[in-house]
């Protein structure tokens, strides 16, 4: 697989995830979720602008094989930084893709170093690679001010860099099994909504503590959690209209949905 087919996997993966639809509180084609200043083509623009940056991350993944996973972050950072300016100017301002930025670069370099190895690309190996690349990457940031962060420090939870750091439990042990559940009796995309569903009802979401508190998590993981694993698009888009309502916008499990939805290319 090609760093060009890599990128063009994590850029689906992105324009997957804003199109399927009903999401509660998120953009979907239904609405704009809890959000005034983005829609799903603002979605669609940023993955766009971050193929050319994924194919970059790859390329670099495979370049720094020789030296230990922990030590190529530094030639990820400068591209990941060019790739969030690259976001900004194609949305506007608007922070779409600053998380998925994040996991899905660390997954396309961790394909590439795998790659350059003759190693074989499995979710496994992704995901341990992505890791030991990440590893230690929570601490090095804790001085940073982004809102994910100050709600890691104020109410817990792992965060995107505590999940990249772990390997993405939550996508492998939540998501993938809920989409497999799923996906033997419903389509692709009734599947992965039910494995947003279980997302939503575990992880301690770091977006939504930002906006709402440990209160509204609480709220979210339950209204999650009294679904059925397959639940009606009406149970769902009744859901969508009373997230809104509170303001809630569960973006850290969209982030872990479009991780899922990238390595449903790759066997176990």
């Amino acid at each position: 697989m090609t760093s060009a087919e890599i990128a063009r996997l994590a850029r689906k993966a992105l324009e997957e995830e804003v199109l399927l639809t009903p999401k509660p509180g998120l953009v979907d084609r239904r609405n704009t979720g809890a959000h005034t200043d983005m829609d799903a083509d603002t979605f669609l623009r940023s993955a766009a602008a971050l193929e050319p940056c994924f194919v970059r991350l790859a390329q670099a993944g495979g370049a720094g094989a020789s030296i230990p996973a922990a030590e190529t972050l530094r030639l990820l950072r400068p591209i990941g930084l060019e790739g969030e300016s690259a976001m900004y100017r194609a949305t506007g301002g608007v922070n779409t893709h600053k998380g998925a930025l994040f996991s899905m670069g660390l997954l396309c370099a961790a394909a590439g170093r795998l790659q350059a190895m003759e190693r074989a690309l499995t979710i496994g190996a992704l995901c341990r690679t992505a890791a030991e690349t990440a590893s230690g990457i929570s601490a090095e940031l804790s001085g940073s001010g982004t809102n994910g962060l100050d709600a890691c420090r104020r109410y817990g939870g792992r965060g995107v860099r505590g999940e990249a750091e772990a390997g993405f439990p939550s996508v492998r042990e939540l998501a993938l099994p809920a989409y497999h559940a799923a996906r033997a009796a419903r389509s692709h995309d009734e599947a992965a909504l039910a494995a947003l569903l279980a997302l939503m009802e575990n992880v301690d979401d770091t977006t939504v503590l930002h906006r709402v508190g440990r209160e509204g998590l609480c709220w979210l993981q339950e209204q999650a959690k009294a679904l059925p694993p397959l639940p009606e698009k009406a149970a769902l888009e009744a859901m969508d209209d009373r997230c809104i309502a509170r303001n809630i916008s569960p973006g850290g499990c969209a982030d872990l949905l479009a991780v899922m939805l990238f390595l449903l290319h790759f066997p176990a």
